[in-house]
């Protein structure tokens, strides 16, 4: 039986013997339990937006950081504020263009490459799987150009990871690419410094 999320609370220490304090419907949602999460929701609307105590993630941050497309989908559909912040000053896309491979799936990937080039086929699912995942977070409003505590936009870090399928939809829901960090670089600063010819080409069109 669900618990009351007014009473319940998973508590943890870290290292520091700090009291952190962890939603649970934000540990459903980074683990990919729709199930748990639709439960809270149902409980009560406000968890939809809860943030956690630990880092300040929503629900919808923390399936954005696993990319699992289920719960973002169902998060959007019930309203979920795409443009709320977490300690680091970063909203769900910053999560969703720096999400990455996980070792499992480079594992896979290597394992599979061989077989009928399966590993390569993967590779590109999940590629178009991150890329349907910032497309579905620009139709919902998430604000483009903004900075986390670094001054990095989502933007920034797609050049960082050099990321030709991103950048592309960044630049037509309008990112600036000359907006500075706080190490005073730019997105085409970025490109410029890690030699992506073809994405400066394409900044410096956009600037």
């Amino acid at each position: 039986m669900l618990q009351s999320g007014k009473t319940w609370m998973k508590i943890t220490y870290d290292m520091k013997d700090k009291l952190e304090v962890s939603q649970p419907i934000c540990q459903a949602a980074y683990q990919n339990d729709l199930g748990q999460v639709w439960r809270w929701v149902r409980e009560d609307g406000n968890y939809i937006n809860i943030q956690d105590s630990f880092n300040g993630d929503t629900p919808l941050i923390c399936a954005c950081r696993r990319g699992h497309m289920r719960i973002v989908s169902f998060l959007l559909r019930r309203n979920a504020d795409v443009n709320l912040k977490n300690q680091k000053q970063r909203t769900c896309l910053h999560y969703a263009v720096k999400k990455r491979f996980t070792f499992f799936d480079y594992l896979l990937i290597i394992l599979l490459m061989p077989v009928l080039l399966i590993g390569y086929f993967l590779m590109v699912s999940k590629t178009k799987q991150n890329e349907a995942l910032v497309r579905k977070l620009l139709n919902a409003g998430v604000e483009v150009n903004a900075t986390d505590c670094y001054g990095c936009t989502a933007l920034h870090y797609a050049c960082e990871m050099k990321n030709q399928t991103l950048i592309p939809l960044l630049l037509e829901a309008h990112a600036n690419p000359m907006i500075k960090n706080k190490h005073g670089e730019t997105s085409l600063d970025i490109a410029q410094r890690l030699k992506f010819s073809q994405i400066e080409l394409m900044l410096r069109k956009a600037s």
